[in-house]
């Protein structure tokens, strides 16, 4: 595929109170002039959705801060695949199907959640109360499950968040539309960037609605019409963010920025005035990686899982 390359502006950005300054790179295009966002992406790291709450106003890692990070988690790592498993845990997926994060992001910053500054989600007191009860009835009714346990979706913005493995994203490009294609559950969202309007507000969907235009190298999508019926986050790496509802109120604008070759700078903001107390943004750099092979993530909401979860819980009953 031929490729026109189209220079970028200098981007000055500031890390405390040190100005650093990115080189000049240049976009690939598309043979119709589009930024061209096409390719395999990865998007695992080491740094948390939220930042530690022990790690107060730090907003970003010195360089040997992060090198240190880095060097515990492969040591813990290691450890952890010597250790004999815990008296009565028959175990789970083998480390040859963990993809977990090995690198804290380029930026440094100390969380992904980048507004506000303190780097925590600004959940309001009922939807963590809604996320408790669902947990505490997780093994009464299917329905307290989380959509990815029942194999519906991770969600939108969701399915972009770290997990423990399936951190692939295959991204492909025609005229008029952008889709993206998940490992995790093998979904595809197809993205229109023709110019149309949202559905009317009467047509309700898990993932939302999707509308996208480009503005300069940035393909942004404006996501609205949520059913209120998914959770923001679905795994276990996205911390108390997990179990978080999503309502009917649920608006989203997500930025895909390609600012080299290799990277794609990805910004969501959320916004949900009956979840959340303000807007907040996160920001995941997907990496490309054409050497990434993706498999077919067969699941269906008949699954093991599910059926074993609640066995499980009639036991406990008995238990009692």
């Amino acid at each position: 595929m031929s490729r026109r390359l189209l220079s970028t502006f200098v981007v000055v950005f500031t890390v405390g109170a040190t100005f650093l300054s990115a080189q000049k790179k240049s976009v690939p295009r598309t043979p119709w002039g589009e930024p061209d966002l096409q390719g395999t992406w990865t998007n695992q790291t080491l740094t948390p959705l939220e930042r530690p709450g022990n790690m107060a106003t730090k907003q970003f890692y010195t360089k040997e801060e992060a090198e240190a990070a880095e060097k515990r988690a492969a040591e813990q790592r290691l450890a952890n695949e010597d250790a004999p498993p815990r008296p009565g845990d028959v175990g789970t997926y083998n480390r040859f199907w963990a993809e977990p994060g090995t690198r804290i992001v380029g930026s440094l910053a100390t969380s992904l959640v980048v507004d506000p500054s303190d780097g925590r989600v600004p959940l309001q007191r009922s939807a963590e109360q809604r996320r408790d009860d669902y947990l505490a009835h997780e093994s009464d009714d299917p329905e307290f499950m989380s959509p990815w346990d029942r194999c519906i979706t991770r969600g939108i913005p969701g399915a972009f968040f770290p997990a423990g493995y399936n951190n692939a994203y295959q991204i492909v490009q025609s005229r008029g539309y952008v889709v993206i294609h998940y490992e995790m559950i093998h979904a595809a969202r197809v993205i229109p960037t023709d110019g149309r309007p949202h559905m009317p507000l009467s047509m309700r969907f898990w993932d939302g609605d999707s509308v996208g235009h480009w503005e300069g190298n940035t393909l942004v999508v404006d996501i609205t019409n949520y059913n209120g019926k998914g959770w923001i986050a679905t795994n276990g790496a996205a911390g108390r963010i997990k179990g978080i509802p999503q309502s009917d109120a649920l608006h989203v604008v997500e930025r895909f920025t390609r600012t080299n070759e290799d990277t794609i700078d990805y910004r969501m903001t959320v916004e949900d005035p009956k979840v959340y107390s303000r807007p907040w943004t996160a920001a995941i750099p997907l990496n490309r990686d054409e050497s990434y092979q993706m498999f077919e993530y067969a699941c269906h909401e008949g699954n093991k899982a599910v059926e074993d979860v609640l066995r499980g819980g009639r036991h406990e009953e008995k238990r009692r």
